[in-house]
């Protein structure tokens, strides 16, 4: 294990796909910077406060990892944490080209930082945060998709925005 890394994403909600692709980085390096973005572009379901104080609930046992909010390039996110490597999860083949696009962008914006895919877990390769968002909206069960308290948090939002 050598370096930091850092995991980007949205994480509206946190996903058991997103926890497994940050345990293994883990695997590789030897702290990962979990950076939450603030894109409003996406119009999150949960604002970054919320986002925030999930992914610290969900990793507050391991100091090996630490949760920050960034905005604006992500390559200048990852110099600020002294990052070596951008850890980007990919779920499927319609993941690749537009990750390798970003990869080659930030490629050339800071050659310095390499980018590492991971592929997700065969049991979480369709999970998605919006997807699990759109069927609990439904009523359907996601509970094996998310934490207990992730679970718990997705559900009061809903009952509130109904």
């Amino acid at each position: 294990m050598t370096g930091i890394a850092v995991y980007p994403g949205t994480f509206d909600p946190v996903t058991r796909g997103h926890i497994d692709i940050c345990e293994r980085a883990l695997q590789m390096f030897d702290h990962v910077v979990i950076g939450v973005a603030d894109s409003l572009a996406k119009e999150p379901f949960f604002n970054i406060e919320e986002r925030l104080d999930m992914l610290r609930l969900v990793f507050d046992d391991n100091e090996h990892i630490s949760v920050k909010p960034f905005s604006g390039l992500l390559i200048d996110f990852a110099r600020d944490c002294g990052a070596d490597v951008i850890v980007r999860g990919l779920r499927a083949i319609s993941d690749f080209e537009y990750e390798v696009q970003l990869a080659g962008m930030n490629r050339s914006l800071a050659p310095e930082i390499e980018t590492v895919f991971l592929t997700a877990a065969q049991r979480y390769a369709f999970v998605s945060s919006s997807l699990v968002r759109e069927i609990a909206r439904l009523n359907g069960d996601v509970s094996e998709f998310l934490h207990p308290e992730i679970l718990r948090r997705l559900t009061e939002k809903l009952e509130a925005s109904k």
